[in-house]
């Protein structure tokens, strides 16, 4: 049934913020990436500015479409939804409604003169205004009612390598220790030839999401050697920043990280799902990540060209950025952490 929409764009105010956040809560498509602490996170951190759109009818929110403006030399014009987040595109139960922000969206991306807009969807969408790229797939699980059927359901040469680490005399804390998880994590992406976030990108987003965040750190002989940043949303757990130093590889304490926050979000947060985030097809994570026994899902990234005359490509494997990285990676590591952040608020 054909309803009459009316177009708002969010600000500050409280009330709309929680009435926003309220409605993704409670809508199937709602995810984590949707809710309005982002906005103040990018907007703090990052300094970019945010065009966050939302339909209403009668007084009532029917969709919602955070929006990002960043802006470049280097990397060109985008208005993306979500930068630094897996999932964007528009929340709604209605298809009429996702059309209507969807154009509105392309509507302002021609305004704003960008190069393109990203819809960062998991899912397929029809809008024949909009090109899909699917570069990107997601992992995850179900979680076993116990440690030891989590356990028994990996793969069972991931298995191993658990239970290997399990007899290497490694420890691990839950707490809010975000510049454990900085340092750590700093290092690791340096390794891998990527410009790191700023240090207190970390700290603003266990500040901003409170018990919905927290930092699960692996140690060994007292000191840390692998750290992620999670995410807690409707009952799954989320994985996001996760990394290990060098003696990480010997010590299997990534592996051991990962197993140890399953069994917590299980016992401890109530979860049920094992959300593995996403990975570049084919890259080491994805690999990676297929050896637990999880099989990817693809996403359904939606484009649509206003300047620029073809897809964007920002991977790490793309050929053009290859001189770059072997550079960045023989970066010492507090120099990688004062430069990189002038990069990655680009690249998330």
């Amino acid at each position: 049934m054909t309803q009459a929409l009316t177009l708002r764009q969010l600000g500050n105010e409280n009330e709309i913020c929680q009435r926003w956040d309220t409605f993704v809560d409670q809508t199937n498509n709602g995810s984590f990436f949707h809710l309005t602490g982002w906005k103040r996170i990018i907007e703090s951190v990052y300094k970019h500015k945010c065009h966050y759109l939302y339909a209403e009818s009668g007084g009532e929110i029917l969709g919602v479409l955070p929006l990002v403006e960043q802006k470049s030399l280097l990397f060109g014009h985008a208005l993306i939804s979500t930068p630094f987040c897996m999932f964007g595109g528009v929340v709604s139960d209605s298809q009429e409604v996702m059309l209507f922000l969807e154009d509105n969206a392309i509507e302002l991306a021609h305004r704003l003169g960008v190069d393109y807009l990203e819809m960062r969807y998991p899912f397929e969408r029809n809008n024949p205004k909009l090109t899909e790229k699917c570069a990107h797939s997601t992992f995850g699980w179900q979680l076993a009612e116990d440690a030891e059927k989590i356990l028994a359901g990996v793969k069972k040469k991931q298995r191993a390598v658990i239970r290997h680490s399990l007899k290497n005399d490694l420890q691990y804390r839950v707490d809010d220790d975000t510049t454990t998880a900085y340092d750590v994590y700093s290092e690791s992406v340096r390794n891998l030839g990527t410009p790191v976030f700023p240090s207190h990108y970390f700290a603003a987003l266990q500040k901003e999401f409170g018990s919905r965040c927290n930092v699960l750190t692996v140690e060994h002989d007292g000191e840390a050697v692998s750290s992620v940043l999670s995410f807690y949303y409707k009952n799954q757990v989320m994985p996001f920043y996760g990394g290990g130093l060098f003696q990480a590889r010997a010590l299997k304490s990534n592996d051991f990280m990962y197993y140890k926050l399953m069994c917590h979000a299980l016992e401890e947060k109530g979860c049920n799902y094992f959300d593995f985030g996403r990975s570049k097809d084919d890259s080491g994570a994805f690999k990676y990540k297929r050896t637990w026994g999880m099989e990817p899902v693809p996403l359904h990234y939606q484009f649509h060209l206003v300047k620029a005359t073809e897809l964007p490509n920002l991977s790490p494997n793309n050929p053009k950025y290859q001189l770059f990285i072997k550079m960045w990676q023989k970066l010492p590591v507090w120099l990688s952490r004062a430069i990189g952040p002038f990069l990655s608020k680009y690249l998330g």
